[in-house]
């Protein structure tokens, strides 16, 4: 098992022995057990198919991402205009997973590269990052995992990579504090030089 402060998710090796149909038919017995245990009536119209529901949204949605068999595959694409500026790539949707209370992360991505010879879809940089968002978990993994991506996809270290998000486990319980986001970020290479880091910056409103 990785450790809390790897860049990679914690995940057993033995993850995927389960196909996501056994997956979802065992998650849904313990959602089910879970909302009898609270006092649900399962048997109402409105809660008899949420276990499956619930289920089905963990293993096909919401954490998608923990399956590297749905990563996104990535075509590069020659540099033929010869653009040597940066590329930003902004508000691109933020849903997420705290993986400490498994409630809500949502917010703002904020991504910016600059060529070494070769460039990548605009798509593809939203289906990399909504990737790492499918998964239980913290926010300073993501950035990292996020920019790490996309260094080793383009090659180059200088890829920036900025989050804004509000974290549900701090507006719906603990200090319910509905106003506060959480910014990290991860800057390589020339958008570690000041100049290049500014211009960054302001191109996404900071």
């Amino acid at each position: 098992m990785t450790r809390s402060d790897d860049i990679n998710t914690p995940i057993r090796p033995d993850a995927f022995e389960l196909s996501d149909q056994e997956k979802i038919e065992k998650i849904e017995t313990h959602v089910r057990s879970i909302l009898d245990i609270l006092g649900m009536d399962l048997k109402d119209d409105s809660l008899a198919r949420t276990p499956h529901r619930v289920a089905k949204m963990y293993v096909q949605e919401l954490f998608s991402g923990l399956n590297p068999d749905n990563k996104p595959r990535v075509t590069l694409f020659e540099n033929k205009y010869q653009y040597s500026q940066m590329l930003v790539e902004k508000e691109i949707a933020v849903f997420s997973t705290c993986e400490h209370h498994l409630v809500p992360i949502y917010g703002k991505a904020h991504v910016a590269y600059i060529s070494n010879g070769e460039v990548i879809g605009l798509s593809k940089i939203n289906r990399i990052v909504r990737y790492f968002c499918r998964r239980p978990q913290v926010q300073e993994r993501l950035t990292r995992q996020i920019a790490a991506e996309l260094r080793k996809t383009l090659k180059t270290e200088d890829v920036a990579v900025v989050i804004d998000a509000a974290h549900m486990c701090v507006a719906a319980r603990g200090v319910e504090d509905v106003n506060s986001s959480t910014v990290t970020a991860d800057l390589g290479g020339q958008f570690q030089n000041e100049a290049t880091r500014l211009e960054f910056l302001r191109y996404i409103g900071y």
